[in-house]
């Protein structure tokens, strides 16, 4: 391809390519590709460019609009998965025994399910991520990696890279190529279905609570969200963990207040992992999900969004009860699926643990978190699984055929590495947005796409854990 010669060029022309990459870099800053620094996240004049591709990367169109497709049937299926307590008790039953952090959040669900449902009006902001898995004959198909149900995030810069791309594309002569780029459009979508279930709430005085972290490295690319919220005349605050166990409450109503604010919509940003609680965080949690705030996303859809429900997805006749008499649908989806296999005790999970275990490179033990670096490769997963394989420890986690991705070769921009040619592969996300009040579903989207970039030395990904870097699509 055209980008691949221009690449050779310019790693035989250091000074061409390090003048380029300034370009790209200072344009990254002017367009508002921008994050905190570690060193800095919660001072606002500490920030640096978020890490990008010099060049953009390829996609086929085919997979591309594949994934653009299904997305709007995901989110119909996360949202039945959350309105359907036997399918979820059923599905979680072993990983609740063995993963704490699961069991925590299934203990709110039925507290909250005993109480009986306090908000009509869902709202869910998700990302599905998938990677084209390349088979022996050159041929290649798009294989789901997971679904990020909880903060899904990385789409405000998503939407800024494509002028840094298109400029770095121009610069070097390729204009056809950089008509070929896919602009994102996900903030302003994002922030519409929040608006709708504010609305939905009905009280224009009541305020939308983003729940944040203490180090907000990504809280530039949450300001973008803001200003549309301001912008529609929507009030919003954020508050922590920790500000809302001091200061929130629920009237006899159930009603959620803050600070002498009525909270229309809680948006978590923060509190999809173990060690972002404490005893009292787990208070205020579920302090939340029993009130009449709208959550984003409720405790039904964050278990919806488990791996170990990605699992049990896969089995034969599964997708059939979520999706009666819509066989096309059933089988759209289950094409994306990889080899997924269940680790509970019996007969099934002892299998998966010995084809494991004889062939560790061949696949990836998953444990139930969201947010990169949490999986494990190779030996490590031997190490793992000799630990737990005989007791009920192992049905923390689930079995998935390692994918085998597509590769080329670009330039990573970021803080500390060199300008050299590396080979990388990527995964590309697409978000979806979804509003339901009651039994209807009132908005239901496609909301832009996220390429995340990573070089083929590394197993896992996750631009926050400094592994993978933003990239823009490419359309071939």
């Amino acid at each position: 391809m055209a980008t691949k010669a221009v690449l050779q060029q310019l790693i035989t022309n250091p000074d061409r390519l390090s003048t380029l990459a300034d370009e790209a870099k200072e344009l990254a800053f002017q367009v508002g590709v921008l994050m905190h620094t570690c060193e800095g996240p919660s001072l606002p004049e500490v920030v640096t460019h978020a890490p990008f591709t010099l060049f953009p990367s390829s996609v086929p169109k085919a997979a591309f609009f594949q994934a653009r497709a299904l997305q709007t049937h995901f989110n119909t299926l996360v949202d039945k998965i959350s309105q359907d307590p036997e399918f979820l008790e059923e599905a979680l039953e072993g990983t609740i025994q063995a993963d704490d952090f699961t069991a925590k959040l299934f203990g709110i669900y039925k507290q909250v399910q005993l109480e009986g449902q306090t908000q009509s009006t869902v709202v869910c902001l998700s990302r599905s991520d998938y990677m084209l898995d390349q088979s022996e004959d050159g041929t290649s198909s798009l294989k789901q990696i997971e679904i990020n149900i909880f903060a899904a995030a990385g789409f405000c810069v998503s939407d800024c890279l494509p002028v840094v791309h298109r400029y770095v594309l121009k610069s070097v002569g390729l204009l056809e190529e950089s008509e070929r780029l896919h602009d994102s459009n996900s903030t302003p979508q994002m922030s519409a279905a929040l608006a709708k279930a504010w609305e939905l709430y009905g009280q224009q005085m009541a305020v939308i609570m983003f729940v944040v972290e203490d180090l907000q490295i990504s809280k530039l690319g949450r300001h973008q969200l803001e200003k549309e919220l301001w912008n529609r005349n929507i009030p919003f605050i954020c508050r922590r963990f920790e500000e809302v166990s001091k200061g929130a409450s629920l009237d006899g109503d159930k009603k959620l207040f803050i600070d002498g604010l009525e909270v229309a919509v809680v948006y978590y940003r923060y509190g999809y992992m173990p060690d972002h609680y404490t005893e009292q965080t787990w208070d205020a949690r579920l302090l939340m999900e029993r009130s009449l705030a709208v959550k984003c996303p409720d405790i039904g859809t964050h278990l919806a969004g488990t791996k170990k429900v990605q699992q049990v997805l896969a089995r034969p006749g599964v997708l059939e009860k979520f999706f009666p008499e819509q066989p096309q649908v059933v089988e759209q989806i289950r094409a994306t699926f990889a080899g997924l296999y269940t680790l509970d005790m019996g007969q099934e999970g002892d299998q998966a643990v010995a084809m494991a275990l004889a062939n560790p490179d061949k696949f990836v033990l998953k444990p139930q978190r969201e947010g990169g670096g949490n999986n494990y490769f190779g030996q490590d997963i031997v190490q793992v699984l000799q630990e737990v394989q005989s007791d009920k420890r192992r049905a923390a986690y689930i079995l998935m055929d390692r994918i085998r991705p597509r590769t080329e070769q670009n330039i990573q921009l970021r803080k500390g590495l060199p300008l050299t040619l590396t080979s990388v592969c990527y995964e590309l996300g697409v978000y979806g947005a979804y509003v339901r009040h009651g039994r209807h579903m009132i908005l239901n989207e496609v909301a832009g796409n996220l390429l995340k970039t990573k070089s083929n030395e590394h197993k896992d990904a996750g631009i926050v854990s400094g592994v993978s870097v933003f990239d823009t699509p490419l359309l071939i």
